[in-house]
């Protein structure tokens, strides 16, 4: 249930609890280019400025830190992340708009990363802000020309104070977007609890990872993976995209961009979950690590008893010292081809697909039919 009138759609209701949406950089990037232009304009201060996002809401946002020069205005407006804070939530984005003859220019300035791999977005060399924000800018920007009757093009300028230090804090150096943050926004609105920011973060590395030629692509849910690549030969951990809980959209992405194959290595406590078919692994979505575990150890030949103890685990490292020897190995096996039928399951044969399962307390424990041939091909080796 989205918002009312009343409250100009800017609340929706998720299980049960009522949040408040934000608005996102490319929406503060787009009012605050369209007050500084009518103020470079018209030659007044513009104290609030109204915009309709790309979702269809309108928003009248404060503008602040107002000031001039010499055929220029700049201004900035607040970005609010609602109810799904992150690293931008509370900073200003400013816009510096000058007069040029024609045309609309709009390029990133100090706190504003510039692209350095290709595959996303932008192109190499361009300021990471997205093309959504540029349509938007450039909308609001012809708006003003109409609406006042002005013949010429502006020059624009986003930056974003402290953009590079809060950079750090997300995905873009991974990402190859260098000196700052970006400026994004498919709909100008940012969702409370939304899961799309994640899954976007994904598809751009993994677009970035077809875009340097490799044919399969290895995958990790996060830190624990990508350590534990560092200790297999000749794989860098650096090539590997984090897919944290998306395994099921890393995958469905990875075979519509036609890899030929898919390595996925990490801990048995997050993907014993795909040999239930669980492919978005968050505890709040299906924790069943402790029954799937048990039922498998079962089929091994497990005793009631041992099966009441896994249930009884808090860990999947705890629940593994109950099965000691070859029901340790029976019962991986079985989790293992398991994890492999439900991979394949998902991408309907499109690809060829492999997991490596490891456990922080015994190591390796397991692997499916096409994990060792998917690692030789990507020139690692165990």
């Amino acid at each position: 249930m989205v918002g009312n009138k009343s409250d100009n759609g800017m609340y929706i209701s998720i299980g049960g609890r009522v949040l408040r949406r934000g608005h996102t950089t490319g929406t503060c990037a787009t009012a605050a280019s369209k007050a500084a232009a009518e103020m470079l304009i018209a030659g007044k201060d513009v104290l609030s400025v109204k915009v309709v996002t790309p979702k269809g809401i309108a928003l009248d946002l404060p503008v602040e830190d107002i000031s001039r020069g010499n055929g220029w205005v700049q201004c900035a407006v607040r970005k609010d992340g609602g109810d799904d804070i992150d690293v931008t939530d509370g900073h200003l984005v400013y816009s510096r708009v000058g007069i040029v003859d024609a045309g609309i220019k709009i390029d990133g300035g100090p706190g504003v990363g510039r692209v350095t791999k290709k595959g996303l977005d932008q192109p190499v060399g361009a300021a990471a802000i997205n093309s959504v924000p540029r349509s938007m800018i450039s909308e609001a920007l012809e708006g003003i020309r109409m609406t006042l009757g002005y013949d010429g093009g502006f020059d624009v300028v986003i930056s974003i104070p402290n953009g590079q230090e809060l950079a750090e804090k997300t995905f873009n150096p991974r990402l190859g977007i260098e000196g700052g943050i970006s400026v994004l926004g498919t709909s100008g609105i940012v969702e409370p609890m939304s899961e799309k920011a994640v899954v976007d973060t994904i598809k751009a590395e993994i677009s970035i990872r077809k875009e340097e030629g490799r044919k399969s692509l290895l995958v990790v849910p996060g830190n624990y993976g990508t350590g534990y690549i560092g200790t297999i030969d000749r794989l860098d951990p650096g090539s590997a995209v984090r897919c944290s809980n998306y395994i099921g959209e890393t995958l469905d992405y990875a075979c519509e961009l036609g890899f030929e194959g898919f390595l996925l290595i990490g801990n048995l406590g997050k993907l014993v979950k795909l040999a239930g078919g669980i492919m978005n692994t968050h505890s709040r979505e299906a924790d069943a690590r402790m029954e799937i575990l048990a039922a498998n150890a079962a089929l091994a030949g497990a005793s009631a008893e041992t099966v009441r103890r896994i249930m009884g685990c808090v860990s999947t490292d705890d629940a593994l010292d109950f099965l000691d020897g070859d029901l340790m190995l029976k019962t991986l096996d079985i989790v293992s081809e398991k994890i492999g039928f439900y991979m394949n399951h998902r991408t309907g044969g499109r690809m060829k697909c492999g997991a490596f399962i490891f456990s922080s307390k015994y190591g390796m424990i397991g692997r499916t039919p096409e994990a060792e041939c998917l690692l030789e091909a990507m020139g690692g080796r165990l």
